[in-house]
């Protein structure tokens, strides 16, 4: 089996002269999740080439057991600086598709023609769609038979509370939970920085950095679940 993980290229937080890009333990867990699992990886993003990691996801306060992992594999390392064109990649080569947060996808991805094409083509094709924390944000223009993608789903992302206690309310583009909602989708949360993650049908979503290993989880279930019940039948 075979998964795509998207990647942010954009390393400016807003107008505020800080850096930003994607968040290094969305990045790490998730892979080691799949890698663990048995399945092929392939990783691009906007501008291809290694994503930027956002300085506040590497401090000492953020380390988690993937990132060191990651630290000291140059294999994943190597994987990671060499993404390939967002535009290059095809749905038809994928069993699913995965997008990382971090602030970056904000600005990069959530209205990148190519991610949107991507994303309709592989739910069009009953693969599954997951994404974790700012990343539910780039289903905002996304539609299935002509509404939003998200419409009448469970779904969950960064919460208006957790943008809140980082203080970038009035710097990221729009709110995640504010959006989720007015798109029609059935948003739901947990407390600030609980792990929590949602599978309804093909489509899942997680909340927070917190909540990566557990959409990762979600996707390997749903993808086993499906390779199955391909089988029995």
């Amino acid at each position: 089996m075979k998964i795509l993980m998207v990647f942010t290229s954009h390393d400016i937080l807003g107008n505020t002269g800080r850096k930003t890009g994607f968040w290094l333990e969305e990045g790490a867990a998730p892979y080691y999740v799949f890698r663990d699992a048995g399945f092929d990886l392939t990783l691009a993003s906007p501008k291809g080439g290694q994503p930027p990691v956002d300085p506040k996801s590497d401090l000492p306060e953020n380390q988690t057991p993937a990132m060191t992992r990651f630290k000291q594999d140059e294999a994943a390392q190597k994987v990671f600086a060499t993404t390939k064109k967002l535009s290059e990649v095809r749905s038809d080569d994928f069993d699913a598709i995965f997008y990382p947060g971090g602030h970056g996808p904000m600005w990069d991805l959530v209205d990148n023609p190519d991610s949107i094409k991507l994303i309709e083509s592989f739910y069009n094709a009953r693969k599954p769609v997951a994404a974790v924390c700012h990343a539910p944000a780039v289903l905002h223009r996304v539609t299935y038979q002509g509404a939003p993608i998200v419409k009448g789903k469970r779904v969950t992302g960064f919460t208006n509370g957790e943008e809140e206690e980082v203080q970038l309310t009035k710097v990221v583009p729009f709110l995640v939970e504010d959006e989720l909602k007015r798109l029609g989708g059935l948003y739901e949360k947990k407390g600030n920085w609980e792990i929590f993650a949602i599978t309804d049908g093909r489509l899942i979503t997680g909340q927070n950095p917190a909540s990566s290993t557990a959409g990762a989880q979600a996707l390997v279930k749903l993808l086993n679940s499906a390779a199955a019940s391909a089988t029995a039948a």
